[in-house]
């Protein structure tokens, strides 16, 4: 199977494709200005102790108090007792690590058990257990693995310093490989450990990595073959984080320096594009109905004009099939967490009920968030849960659309206008023009004068062309045309 990433840098965001024979699997975004801030570690304040919900509320800086329940607050800040009143207190400092962004109207998650995470290990300062990521299931490679930490904590004097799990990417790995990790994350934690006791509540203490330097960290395997970065400098940036954290896959970083924007390759804008639809159309003319809400997100497998050839019994256990493959892939590449309903075309065949979860399941197995699938209930639905600490594809790219009372999604005047920028660019690389007129909705166009004046300006100095700039008082806010002067 051949998989590359393909990471597209723009000094408004970042993005990142995950491509599988040809077809794209996961996209991850990154808005420069609005940067998640999971994995981050902050000194904050308690504001608000909560003994009826056992949690609490903690200043961090944010324009909402993040919110920490008491099975997160490590007994080191207090009472082994799990009652949040003996734990905290309203105006005491705490050191906390979020764990899921603010998303909607909630604010972000902590928990105060740090981990940091490098290439193969993640780090836990605040406790001596030692484990192995369950996707390395080879018991040798586990006992291996297990020795090779214990031999090298012993080696740095450490054995009473923290805890380490394996992660994912250690199998195979070689005792020197791991020993670097250990020393990277043993630095890494000394500096946090002498901010903590210097920085004033609310700060910042960490930071995690830009989304180009996670995307390596965390979503490269074997089987990756190819990442192209279009940005020089980016490229450069991420040579220099391999050099030192990730040697072996040198070879396979490349520089994408065509003409042709790197996300039409595979056809991602058009793939990112559909994965914002409700209707997913499969290959057998049957559809899955993808219902994303506050408490759930429903999928509903429909037969639509796949009529099989032979019994209606089958019909229906193919379409399954197909749609238990689409499922999977379609909750990597809309990054849907939570609670997940399926409910599948009801199969009277109990063996072909067996074989569509045990599709679902092995096709699950390719994603890098943690699944469950939990059972089908009486009522023929496959519930499932699928863990979530980033905002969906949806989220990060729409709004609720103030026509429809929140009924539908609109894209945002942001992700308009730098749709707009990516065409002018198009456009300057495929015609020769004078300059470009932009026809645009009135709040698109008022971004771009405003809050994008400088990135606009940017934009005309690269292509050497000026932009200007036209309201259309038809257009809705995701319809723009860019005009050849």
């Amino acid at each position: 199977m051949s998989e590359e990433i393909l990471i597209n840098i723009t000094p408004m965001e970042s993005r990142v494709a995950v491509v599988e024979n040809g077809v794209l699997q996961e996209v991850h975004v990154e808005r420069t200005q609005r940067r998640g801030i999971v994995g981050n570690i902050y000194k904050g304040r308690v504001v608000r102790v909560l003994p009826g919900m056992q949690a609490a509320f903690v200043d961090i800086g944010l324009e909402r108090a993040a919110f920490i329940h008491a099975a997160e607050i490590s007994s080191r800040e207090g009472s082994a007792v799990e009652n949040i009143a003996a734990l905290v207190h309203e105006g005491q400092g705490l050191v906390v690590q979020v764990t899921k962004d603010p998303i909607g109207s909630k604010g972000a998650r902590l928990t105060t058990h740090l981990s940091i995470p490098s290439r193969y290990l993640v780090y836990m300062p605040r406790t001596r257990h030692v484990g192995i990521s369950l996707k390395i299931e080879d018991e040798a490679e586990r006992e291996r693995l297990k020795k090779v930490v214990a031999d090298c904590v012993a080696s740095e004097g450490i054995e009473h310093e923290g805890g380490f799990i394996l992660r994912t990417a250690a199998e195979g790995a070689g005792a020197d490989e791991i020993l670097a990790d250990i020393r990277y994350l043993r630095r890494l934690w000394d500096q946090i450990a002498g901010q903590m006791q210097t920085a004033s509540a609310p700060t910042v203490i960490y930071e995690d990595l830009s989304l180009a330097l996670r995307t390596l960290r965390d979503l490269v395997s074997p089987r990756i073959e190819k990442i192209r970065i279009d940005s020089r400098e980016t490229f450069q940036k991420v040579s220099h984080f391999v050099a030192e954290l990730m040697p072996e896959i040198a070879d396979r970083l490349e520089h994408y320096p065509g003409e042709r924007p790197i996300f039409d390759l595979y056809g991602v804008e058009d793939e990112v594009q559909r994965a914002l639809e409700r209707k997913v159309m499969l290959k057998s003319g049957g559809y899955l109905i993808i219902d994303p809400a506050e408490a759930m997100t429903t999928i509903d497998v429909n037969t639509g004009a796949f009529v099989g050839h032979r019994t209606l019994e089958e019909t229906i256990f193919k379409t399954n099939l197909e749609a238990a493959t689409a499922i999977a892939r379609q909750l990597r590449l809309r990054n849907l967490g939570g609670i997940i309903i399926i409910d599948f075309i009801d199969m009277e065949d109990e063996e072909h009920q067996r074989q569509v979860l045990r599709t679902l399941e092995k096709q699950l197995e390719r994603d890098h968030a943690k699944t469950n699938i939990i059972g089908i209930t009486v009522l023929g639905l496959v519930q499932m849960t699928r863990k979530r600490t980033r905002e969906s594809l949806e989220q990060v790219l729409c709004e609720p659309c103030n026509c429809c009372q929140g009924r539908g999604k609109l894209k945002t005047a942001e992700t308009i206008c730098y749709e707009i920028f990516r065409e002018i660019l198009r456009e300057a690389r495929a015609y020769q023009a004078e300059g470009y007129l932009v026809l645009a909705n009135q709040k698109v166009v008022d971004r771009l004068l405003d809050e994008e004046s400088g990135n606009v300006a940017d934009l005309e100095a690269f292509i050497g062309r000026p932009i200007k700039f036209q309201v259309e008082g038809t257009y809705s806010q995701e319809q723009y045309d860019v005009v050849l002067l």
